[in-house]
């Protein structure tokens, strides 16, 4: 059954409409507040990412949901001479592409606005593809999914970084506290939009993560299936396999 996640409570607009919508809306103060959010720790978790695409030797990357480009400049450690960083956010991708001009990454990174569901891309186009924060927004995780292995070129990597929820005490009831209580507050003092940092909780605590991701993945057609709980489970990274094609 395809996935979907709770959508932005803000009007009547359709999820995808009210998600861009939101993070336009936070888009100046995004960088600032997830370094505040996370204490830092998601450059950590990037930098992992990196660490696993180096291994790959990719020389073409698509970062889907790249939001601000963090990840996408990360990326260029890989030895990637092409990162294609697509977002459905006009508003977070100005700012990324503020960051990479002013880091003189124009000739290897391209922002491009599109939505992650109808990817315009060929198949077999990316040598890998990256996620980060950003697969538990898809309207329907099963289509953005199945979309990702499409533009895959065989034999080619996955890696999804994402929000998860801790299993062992005391960290799941720390966890639940704070994306209940101190996450919105953080919001509500420094962004306009506080209901939008509600909305990123809510989304995370309901996202299938750790083995139903996994299943999910392994339904859409990828292999070598893993993920990597990360800081105590608040966050994961999941790593899949396109398969070779052979004739």
């Amino acid at each position: 059954m395809p996935q979907k996640v709770t959508p932005y409570k803000d009007s009547n607009l359709g999820k995808k409409e009210q998600v861009t919508k939101m993070f336009d809306t936070i888009s100046k103060n995004y960088d600032g507040l997830n370094r505040v959010i996370s204490f830092g720790i998601d450059i950590k978790w990037r930098k992992k990412v990196v660490e696993i695409l180096k291994k790959e030797k990719p020389q073409s990357i698509l970062d889907i949901a790249t939001g601000t480009g963090d990840l996408a400049i990360a990326l260029v450690k890989t030895g990637a001479k092409k990162i294609v960083g697509l977002d459905i956010s006009p508003g977070m991708l100005a700012v990324g592409k503020d960051k990479v001009t002013d880091k003189k990454l124009n000739s290897t990174i391209e922002m491009v606005v599109g939505d992650s569901e109808k990817l315009t891309f060929e198949d077999n186009s990316f040598d890998a593809v990256t996620v980060s924060f950003g697969v538990r927004n898809f309207e329907t995780l099963n289509t953005g999914m199945a979309e990702i292995l499409r533009v895959l070129k065989p034999n080619g990597t996955l890696v999804v970084l994402e929000t998860s929820v801790p299993t062992k005490t005391p960290y799941r009831q720390g966890y639940s506290f704070y994306t209940k209580n101190i996450l919105p507050l953080i919001g509500k003092l420094f962004s306009k939009d506080d209901s939008a940092y509600g909305y990123l909780s809510e989304s995370a605590s309901v996202f299938p993560h750790g083995e139903n991701f996994n299943n999910i993945l392994r339904e859409i057609g990828f292999i070598d299936v893993t993920n990597k709980p990360q800081t105590f489970g608040v966050a994961s990274i999941y790593v899949a396999k396109k398969a070779n094609i052979y004739f």
